[in-house]
């Protein structure tokens, strides 16, 4: 390889992106770039899936930066993951972002405009304050009245998307309009995008398998030390999968097997839409961990960057 790279590994949730980046950038002598909409707040560790610190064979970016309770957005991720990409390139290596948040990685890596003051916006505070109140529901239905052609692009439960057309509202910016821009990638770097995929059977089987071993790792104290810390609120706005539900459990409008049995479903559900999201992008390498195993599939990225 020439010159430093820029490269993508997606894919749906337990599949194996962590393990086969961290073997990437092992062998590239790099570090990870998390593109993780959830593992940038502090104290979600279990739910999120976060490698432990201990655990790490190379230094992994963009975790553990932010509060639960803050309004981090992918106009700050963009920032964020750019400086560190730049970093990495002035450096002479190369860049390995991993995720499953299809938006994150492309605000980093793709020419996306966002409205002025996204990042660390007052009206974005006051909107994830009125969600709070209001509800997913209550605040979708606040922008269905103001911009309908917006509303009718954004699911009723994603409150962050919602509250981001709502601030685009004030700013005079149609998220509907600005959305078509979206959809016809127009890259900022030279990247490589490989997504990571698996028997549907299989991936279903290990999503319910980590589900299990999260509970038995503590997720119900994580999700009681983030309560108690006051977290809740911003938590249930953000529809956050793995939490939401223990936190109905806990406050007893449901039982806690009823909430891990809807922690998987809903964690099934995510990993489609993973999968849809892949598919729509053209420029993917598919890459079968049922065939390659997470070695051989940090061995055939790391050979298709030298083509």
């Amino acid at each position: 390889m020439s010159e430093p790279l820029v490269m993508a590994i997606t894919g749906p949730t337990a599949v194996g992106k962590s393990a086969v980046a961290e073997e990437v950038a092992l062998q590239l002598k790099t570090s990870v770039i998390s593109a993780d909409a959830m593992q940038v707040y502090r104290g979600m560790d279990i739910g999120t899936a976060k490698t432990p610190a201990a655990d790490r064979r190379v230094p992994l970016h963009l975790i553990d930066i932010v509060d639960p309770d803050d309004a981090y957005s992918a106009a700050r991720f963009q920032h964020d993951a750019r400086a560190v990409i730049d970093e990495l390139l002035a450096a002479g290596k190369p860049a390995v972002l991993c995720g499953g948040t299809g938006l994150y990685l492309r605000a980093a890596l793709d020419e996306m405009d966002f409205p002025r003051g996204v990042i660390d916006s007052e009206v974005r505070t006051r909107y994830m304050r009125l969600a709070d109140q209001l509800g997913a529901e209550g605040i979708h239905a606040l922008l269905a009245q103001r911009d309908p052609a917006s509303a009718a692009l954004i699911h009723p439960h994603n409150v962050r998307r919602t509250v981001r057309a709502l601030e685009m509202g004030e700013e005079g910016v149609s998220y509907a309009e600005q959305a078509g821009g979206f959809s016809a990638p127009r890259a900022r770097y030279e990247a490589r995008w490989f997504a990571l995929t698996m028997d549907r059977a299989r991936l279903y089987e290990r999503i319910d398998a980590r589900v299990d071993a999260m509970v038995e790792a503590g997720l119900v104290d994580e999700v009681r030390h983030l309560i108690d810390a006051g977290a809740a609120p911003a938590l249930t706005a953000r529809q956050a999968i793995g939490y939401k539900e223990i936190i109905d459990a806990l406050a007893g409008k449901t039982s806690l097997n009823e909430a891990i049995d809807l922690i998987k479903r809903r964690s099934r559900r995510y990993a489609k839409r993973q999968l849809s999201w892949c598919r729509g992008d053209g420029r993917m390498t598919w890459i079968n961990m049922d065939e390659c195993g997470i070695n051989g599939a940090a061995a055939r990225i790391v050979a298709a960057l030298g083509e």
